[in-house]
């Protein structure tokens, strides 16, 4: 479970791997209902673009924003059955959360310690996601939200670190660069075979 992340503002890294312009954010350290950016492609168009969208998924049947409150995350075995994320899915709305560093609980000490997860190389995360939009019922503002998405992490190194002993381990999925565009152009069942670990790059405690 991830409800804490710093947004890159590595904006050269940005447009090296998607040719697009990094908007910059009034918070870097997100929670959820915080912005932060996200990269998605629209399939009526092909076109790949980039923007701000809140942590936490608004479905669009939602009687308000602070649904996003509890729709942080997703979980990949269940993703295409909840309510709050199945038309997401099915829609392709796949996106890529831009990140230096998530936040997990780790109890090795004996209490909760806030522990900064990166990649090892210290280059940005690009974190598997899904988003909607949702209209804002007086205002008619159209507001985009995104929910990371999260998968087993029991034989990872780093990740089955965290939570208490007695907890499920799971984790996001920051993607190795070569599989961005497979994301962004990902059938449903192509998007559920690319959520693994091995999709994941070598990770690392700041």
């Amino acid at each position: 479970m991830c409800v804490q992340y710093i947004t890159t503002v590595n904006i050269d890294w940005v447009k090296s791997h998607f040719d697009l312009d990094l908007p910059m954010a009034n918070v870097h350290e997100v929670f959820p209902t915080y912005p932060g950016p996200i990269v998605l492609k629209s399939h009526n168009t092909n076109r790949i673009a980039i923007g701000l969208a809140r942590f936490g998924l608004i479905p669009s049947w939602a009687k308000e924003e602070t649904f996003g409150r509890k729709t942080y995350n997703a979980r990949v075995e269940t993703v295409d059955q909840k309510p709050s994320y199945q038309y997401a899915w099915k829609q392709r709305h796949y996106a890529l959360a831009l990140a230096d560093a998530f936040y997990e609980p780790c109890y090795e000490s004996g209490k909760a310690e806030r522990t900064a997860i990166k990649q090892a190389n210290h280059e940005p995360m690009a974190i598997a996601s899904i988003w909607d939009t949702w209209t804002e019922p007086e205002t008619g503002e159209l507001i985009a939200s995104f929910s990371m998405l999260t998968i087993d992490a029991s034989a990872h190194p780093i990740m089955r670190r965290m939570h208490k002993a007695e907890d499920e381990k799971r984790t996001v999925v920051p993607l190795k660069p070569e599989l961005f565009k497979a994301w962004l152009n990902a059938t449903p069942d192509e998007a559920r075979a690319l959520l693994n670990l091995n999709s994941i790059p070598e990770l690392t405690i700041a």
